[in-house]
C-alpha cells in the first residue's frame, strides 16, 4: 500500500470542501486538531464506515508499531505528515504479525490508514491556501536603518523600542562568530575543596567547609543567543524581543553570522524557513536553557517543517529555528560602507530603511532644537551650517554618503562649543570628506586667499593649544552660515537705544586691541571681560563699583550691567538669553570671593562711548570701523 497525494487530488472539490465548511469558519487547516476534525474529514470521504469505527478505537495497530520502534506507546495520529505516515505504512506492510492482523481482519486496518493518508494529503494540498496569512505589514522582522552619520538611527531605534526587550551590540572589524553568538570561556567558579580521599575539607576553627576558586571553562552565550533563548521563551505570551546591531557594516557579516545567514530567510509566519543545526557545545547550552519549557503552538510550528518533533528537536538545541517574535534590527553608516562590503545575498534578506537628513526636533513638542555653535563671540545656527556643509559635500564629492545628520555632535544644553565643534566636525571634514579632493574651493580660503588646513584652525600661545577662533568663524562666514536665532536678536538690541533717550543708529564696529570687528555688545563684554582677567583678584562688591549700572544710561531697564545668578533667576527669558547671555559659557564670570555673576551685553549709541572710555583709560585701543 502506497497512496501518493497525487491521487487525492481529485477530492478537492467535493469532499474536502465538505470538511472545510463543517468546520468552525475561524478555524485555520493548520490548526486543525486530529482528535476531532480529523475524524471528521474522515467520516465525509471513507468509503467503508466499518474501518472508520476500528480506526476510532485502534489499540491494535498502535501497539504493532510501538512493539515495531521498541517504545513503550504509540499514537498514530502524532503522524501529521505523509511521509511519516507512509514511513510507518512500510513498516507494518514488512511485519509478519501485523499481515496476519490483515487477513483476519478482511484489511480494515489498511482501509483506515489509507482514508487517513488522504486526509494528510488533503490537508497538505490546502496548506498553501492556509499560508496565505501574513504578518501585519509594519512589523519588519529584519531590518537596517541606513543614512549618513548623525541622522539618528540608533535614536529611531530607541523610540520605536522603547519599553520592549532589547538586546544590543556593535560590529566592529575583530568581531567573528564566538563574539555574537557565544563560545567556552574561562571563568572563576567557587568550588568545594576536598583532601586526596575526596572528602570535604572542614576549617577547624569555624566548622564550615572550605571553600576555594578555580579556573574552569563554560559555554558563554552572546548577543545573538541571548536573544534567540528570551525570544522562544517569550513566544507564548506574545512578547517581542529585540536583538539591535549597532554598525553592522564596520564588521565581516558573512564571518560573523556564519551559518546563522541561513536562518534569516523568514516564512510567513515570520520562523525560520530553513533550520540549521547546532553545534554540540550549543546544543547543550540550549537544551539546559529551555528544561522545562513548552511551546503552546508546537503542532502548527511542526506543521510548517513537515516534521512531527521540530518544537521538541529546538528544546533540545538540536534544530536553530529563528522564532516570529524575534527581531533583528540594524544600523548602517553610508560613510562607512566600505569597511566591511555586504554582499547582495546578505543585503536581500533585510528590510532597509532610509533616514534622510533633516533638523533635529523635540520629541514631545516638535519644536526645533535651535542647537548653536558658539564661537565665544559669535553664535551660528548648526541647522544653518549642517544645510551650508552639506551642500558643498555634495558638490565636491557627488555623493551623499559623507553628508552629516543633525546628531553628528551632541550639544550640552544647545550649544556646540569651538573646541567641540574643532575636533570632532572640522576633523571629520577635512580628514574623511575633502582630503581626496583638496581645498582649492574658496570656501577652505582665508580673506587673502591662502589654505585653511586642519592645523591653522589651532594655535600656540604661551605654550598652550587652543582652538584659533578667527579662523573657525572664518570658515562659517565662507560657507555662509546663519547667526543663531537669539543671536540676531542681540545684535539687534546692540544697535537699538531706548525710547527715553537719543534715538538713531548706526552700523559702526569696533576693533579692540586689534580683534576682528566687533559689534556694539561684543566689544563691551569683550572689555569687561579682559579688565577682569587682568584683575583675578577683585571681590564681586568691587567689581559691580568699577563697573556700574549708570554704565547703561540713564534710565535703565534692565536688572543692572553686572548682575548675580540669583538677581536674574527669576527674570523673563528675553532677559536671561539676549541681554545676560545666560546660556553662554563666554558671559558667566566668578569673583574672588565665589560669586556667580553675568555682564549685559545691553549696548548701543547712546551709551557706548562710556565703556570706549573705560578702555582708554587702561590703556587699550578701540577703533571705529565702518
Amino acid at each position: 500500500m502506497n497512496l501518493k497525494c497525487s491521487t487525492v487530488k481529485t477530492i478537492r472539490s467535493a469532499t474536502v470542501s465538505r470538511f472545510v465548511t463543517s468546520a468552525p469558519s475561524h478555524q485555520k487547516i493548520t490548526n486543525i486538531p486530529l482528535s476531532r476534525y480529523g475524524i471528521c474529514f474522515i467520516l465525509n470521504c471513507t468509503t467503508s464506515p466499518k474501518s472508520v469505527n476500528n480506526y476510532s478505537d485502534f489499540k491494535r495497530i498502535n501497539e504493532t508499531v510501538a512493539k515495531i520502534k521498541g517504545v513503550d506507546s504509540f499514537d498514530i495520529y502524532s503522524c501529521v505528515h505523509t511521509k511519516e505516515l507512509q514511513y510507518i505504512i512500510d513498516s507494518l506492510n514488512n511485519n509478519e504479525e501485523f499481515k496476519q492482523y490483515e487477513k483476519t481482519g478482511s484489511y480494515q486496518y489498511s482501509n483506515a490508514l489509507k482514508t487517513y493518508m488522504r486526509f494528510l494529503c488533503a490537508k497538505e494540498i490546502f496548506s498553501n491556501e492556509a499560508k496565505k496569512v501574513k504578518l501585519p505589514s509594519n512589523l519588519t522582522l529584519q531590518q537596517i536603518y541606513y543614512g549618513a552619520p548623525g541622522t539618528g538611527k540608533s535614536k529611531t531605534i530607541k523610540d520605536l523600542t522603547f519599553g520592549e526587550s532589547v538586546i544590543r551590540t556593535t560590529f566592529h572589524p575583530d568581531s567573528d562568530y564566538a563574539s555574537f553568538v557565544g563560545t567556552y570561556k574561562p571563568i572563576t567558579e567557587e568550588v568545594t575543596l576536598r583532601d586526596c580521599y575526596g572528602k570535604k575539607v572542614i576549617d577547624e576553627e569555624t566548622n564550615e567547609v572550605v571553600k576555594e576558586e578555580r579556573i574552569a571553562y563554560k559555554f558563554i552565550p552572546q548577543a545573538f543567543l541571548e536573544a534567540y533563548v528570551e525570544a522562544w521563551k517569550k513566544l507564548g505570551s506574545n512578547k517581542k524581543q529585540y536583538l539591535i546591531i549597532e554598525e553592522i557594516n564596520r564588521g565581516n557579516c558573512s564571518q560573523i553570522f556564519g551559518d546563522l545567514f541561513q536562518l534569516l530567510d523568514r516564512n510567513e509566519y515570520g520562523f525560520s524557513d530553513y533550520p540549521i543545526v547546532a553545534d554540540k557545545d550549543m546544543q547543550k547550552y540550549l537544551e539546559k536553557e529551555f528544561a522545562g519549557w513548552e511551546i503552546t503552538n508546537k503542532d502548527e510550528i511542526n506543521q510548517l517543517y513537515g516534521e512531527a518533533n521540530m518544537v521538541n528537536l529546538i528544546m533540545k538545541g538540536e534544530r536553530l529555528v529563528l522564532p516570529s517574535n524575534l527581531y533583528i534590527w540594524a544600523t548602517m553608516n553610508t560613510s562607512d560602507q566600505s569597511l566591511f562590503p555586504i554582499d547582495s545575498a546578505f543585503k536581500r534578506r533585510w528590510d532597509w530603511k532610509y533616514v534622510p537628513i533633516r533638523e533635529g526636533r523635540d520629541k514631545e513638542t516638535n519644536a526645533p532644537l535651535n542647537w548653536y555653535i558658539n564661537t565665544g563671540d559669535k553664535q551660528y545656527d548648526w541647522w544653518s551650517f549642517i544645510s551650508k556643509v552639506n551642500e558643498l559635500i555634495g558638490s565636491l564629492t557627488n555623493s551623499e554618503d559623507k553628508k552629516l545628520g543633525y546628531f553628528f555632535c551632541k550639544a550640552k544644553d544647545g550649544e556646540i562649543d569651538a573646541d567641540l565643534f574643532v575636533s570632532k566636525v572640522i576633523f571629520y571634514l577635512w580628514n574623511d570628506v575633502f582630503k581626496d579632493y583638496g581645498f582649492d574651493d574658496k570656501d577652505f580660503q582665508d580673506e587673502e586667499g591662502k589654505i585653511l588646513s586642519f592645523d591653522r584652525f589651532y594655535e600656540d600661545k604661551n605654550g598652550k593649544t587652543n582652538v584659533d577662533i578667527a579662523i573657525v568663524e572664518q570658515f562659517l562666514e565662507n560657507l555662509g552660515v546663519e547667526k543663531a536665532s537669539f543671536n540676531k536678536e542681540e545684535e539687534e538690541i546692540d544697535a537699538a537705544p531706548s525710547n527715553n533717550e537719543t534715538k538713531g543708529n548706526d552700523n559702526t564696529k569696533y576693533k579692540f586691541n586689534g580683534s576682528e570687528p566687533l559689534g556694539k555688545g561684543d566689544l563691551g563684554i569683550s572689555i569687561i571681560k579682559q579688565y577682569l582677567k587682568e584683575h583675578p583678584e577683585m571681590k564681586y562688591s568691587e567689581i559691580k563699583e568699577t563697573f556700574p549700572d549708570s554704565m547703561l544710561g540713564k534710565e535703565l531697564k534692565l536688572k543692572g550691567l553686572i548682575v548675580t545668578r540669583q538677581e536674574i533667576e527669576n527674570a523673563i527669558e528675553r532677559y536671561k538669553q539676549r541681554a545676560y547671555g545666560f546660556y553662554k559659557k563666554d558671559r558667566k564670570f566668578y569673583s574672588s570671593d565665589g560669586v556667580e555673576f553675568y555682564v549685559s551685553n545691553w549696548w548701543n549709541i547712546t551709551n557706548i562711548d562710556s565703556i570706549i572710555q573705560f578702555a582708554k583709560e587702561q590703556g587699550w585701543t578701540v577703533e571705529p570701523t565702518k
